[in-house]
Order: C-alpha cells, then structure tokens, then sequence
C-alpha cells in the first residue's frame, strides 16, 4: 500500500472516530432535552396547582376578614341597642359577647388564610423560577444539538471524502495511464501501417499512367480527330 493511501487511511480512522464521539453526545442531549421538558411539563402543572390554592387561601382570607368584621359590628349594635334601652343589658352582654367570639374564631381563620396564602405565594414564585430556568436550559440544549448535528454532517463529510480518497492507489492509476498510452500508440501506428499497405495496393496499370504522365489525353486527342474524320466534320 503507497504512502498516499495509508495517510488518508489514517484520515479516514480520524473522521470516524470523531463521528462515533459525537453520536452519543447527540443522543445524550436529546435525552436530556425530553428530560427536561417533561420536568418543565409537570413544574407548569404544579405551578397551576399551586396558584389555585394561593387564589383559594387569598379568598378564604377576604370571606374570613369579613366575616370577623361582621361580627364585631353586630356585637357593637348589640351594645348600642343595650344603651338605648331597647334591648335587656344582659341579654345584650351575652350575645355581644357570642358575636366577638366567633369574630375571634374567623379572626384565627383569617390569619391561617394569610399565613397560607403567603406560603402558597412564596412556592408560586419559586416554582416560577425554575420554570424559567428549565426553559432557559431547553433552549440552550436544542441550540447545542443543532451544533452536534451540524458537526455530525461536516463529520460525515469529511469521511466519505477520505474514503473515497484512501480507495485511489497512485501506483495503479500510473500504470493505468501507461497502459493507455501503450495502447494509443500501438493504434497510431497500426493506423499508419495501413495507410502503407493502401499505397503498395496499386496497379502496375497505374503505376504505367502515372510515369506516362499525360501521354493517356494525347491518346484521348488522336481518338476524337479520327472519329471526327470519319463521320466527315473535320472539314468545319
């Protein structure tokens, strides 16, 4: 095998081996891109969740708040109704007393509501940034891959022009081409041996006329003068 073909053997080794390096690489960030949306898939479901129970904690905080309100203002008409006589002062104490305990209980619920809906709000944020960096990763991935395919092609490029590279052998296109030339210059002169053998095919006739020269029209003449003399137009 000549130099010229190992070098490009060895080429071809190279172009390969970077191929198969970056095949996994390729499948590895596939993977991780379908690993990552599914995490991005269930992080925005869990976004949703998490929102609706913060919007659900933000409600019962306002039902809470207004209620305990409610309660407080009935205990101090209560009160006044006792003030102005038109209600029994102990019957007016006992229920503004049962109206300011229940205050008290939606007062609780309402700080319960406040706490939970802070918590919930606290975990929406969070969840919102992961999902922005799953996003981000994503996009940085999927730019990547396409970075991997195109090297992947360039790659394969560059094999299949080394093998096609390694597959000549300069030795035997050299004595190719001398064969051909062999083989042109043997027509060449088979074409010319013809062309002899052409020119020896003569007649001896023909060799005869050729050394008379013209002596064939002066005979040509002689005939036309006695024919004319005969038929008698040698007069004109």
């Amino acid at each position: 095998m000549s130099v010229f073909r190992r070098l490009f053997k060895v080429g071809q080794a190279e172009a390969h081996s970077a191929l198969d390096k970056l095949e996994n690489p390729i499948k590895m960030t596939e993977q991780g891109i379908r690993d990552l949306k599914k995490d991005l898939d269930e992080s925005l479901k869990a976004l949703a969740e998490v929102k609706a129970m913060a919007i659900r904690a933000k409600n019962d905080f306002q039902t809470n708040k207004s209620k305990a309100a409610d309660y407080e203002s009935k205990a101090i008409q209560l009160l006044k109704k006792a003030q102005s006589g038109e209600l029994d002062a102990s019957e007016a104490d006992r229920l503004a007393g049962e109206a300011l305990a229940r205050k008290e209980e939606f007062d609780t619920a309402m700080n319960q509501s406040k706490t939970e809906k802070d918590r919930f709000d606290s975990n929406v944020a969070q969840l919102d940034i992961k999902i922005k960096k799953l996003r981000s990763d994503i996009s940085s991935y999927e730019n990547e891959l396409r970075t991997l395919k195109a090297r992947v092609k360039v790659s394969e490029a560059t094999a299949k022009v080394n093998k096609q590279m390694a597959q000549i052998d300069s030795s035997s296109t050299v004595s190719m081409l001398e064969r051909m030339k062999e083989k042109v210059t043997q027509q060449e002169a088979l074409a010319e041996a013809y062309g002899e053998v052409a020119g020896e095919s003569k007649s001896l006739d023909d060799e005869i006329d050729g050394a008379l020269g013209n002596s064939g029209s002066a005979a040509a003449s002689s005939d036309l003068a006695a024919l004319k003399a005969k038929l008698g137009m040698d007069k004109e």
